[in-house]
């Protein structure tokens, strides 16, 4: 059975401010917890003696089997499942890896933690190690973005810093989203650089768009068609890092 201290504890990293302080985070269900339990330290864990049946060898600091009940009290999700587990942060990468070469993503105060964690998860899938956020983005490791993600923390380095510095600082090519600009499927794109894509509601930041060296627009299809404005940040994102891909495996 599961103390109601650990119970509280649990359910304070659910708040950012313990998260940064303890430099933990929280992860849920079968297929993540699966994901991220071979790569990052797991400091606590409670499972059912069903699913861990399943698992074999689990390296958690410590271990805790389930009784009735107790998963659905320590959860911080509405429809819980078998695992409920605590990660340590992996440590931040040296800066200099970040300029390494390869394309690197930049969020300019991405917010909602579903597009943050579902564009991670995009990077992970076109090989994109390392992803650069604004500090007004969602945070990487909240509950909401790391179920987004489906283990991409496991394999993609998440940075925050200030993009105007970040940018300044990188010699390579520096593309931006925006619904005007050159047209993506026109554009020769480098094996290298940095991708700027921008907030929900207002795109990229001006002080952000100054230091962007290309302009990328996704067409509509046909070219005249008028309807949605624009497109949700992580769908735009996905439309765009697969454009990078396919011309440089041509």
């Amino acid at each position: 059975m599961v103390s109601k201290a650990k119970i509280k504890w649990v359910h304070s990293l659910e708040r950012k401010k313990n998260r940064d302080q303890e430099q933990l985070f929280v992860a849920e269900g079968n297929k993540l917890v699966s994901e991220l339990i071979g790569t990052l330290k797991c400091e606590w864990m409670l499972a059912e003696p069903s699913w861990m049946a399943t698992q074999g060898d689990l390296p958690a600091g410590e271990l805790v089997v389930a009784g009735e009940g107790d998963i659905r009290k320590v959860s911080l999700m509405k429809s819980p499942q078998q695992v409920v587990a605590v990660f340590r942060r992996p440590a931040p990468c040296p800066d200099d890896a970040v300029w390494a070469d390869g394309l690197v993503l930049a969020l300019d105060g991405v917010q909602d933690p579903g597009n943050l964690g579902t564009i991670l998860r995009l990077a992970d899938w076109f090989g994109i190690e390392h992803v650069v956020c604004s500090p007004d983005s969602a945070d990487a490791f909240g509950p909401k973005t790391v179920q987004a993600t489906m283990g991409a923390l496991a394999r993609v380095n998440v940075h925050y810093a200030e993009l105007e510095t970040f940018l300044k600082d990188r010699p390579a090519p520096r593309y931006g989203a925006f619904t005007e600009g050159d047209s993506l499927y026109e554009s020769p794109l480098t094996f290298g650089g940095v991708l700027v894509v921008g907030n929900e509601g207002n795109g990229i930041r001006p002080s952000v768009e100054a230091l962007v060296d290309r302009r990328l627009r996704i067409p509509p299809w046909p070219a005249s068609r008028t309807g949605a404005e624009s497109l949700n940040v992580a769908v735009a994102t996905a439309i765009l890092c697969a454009e990078f891909r396919r011309q440089q495996t041509r």
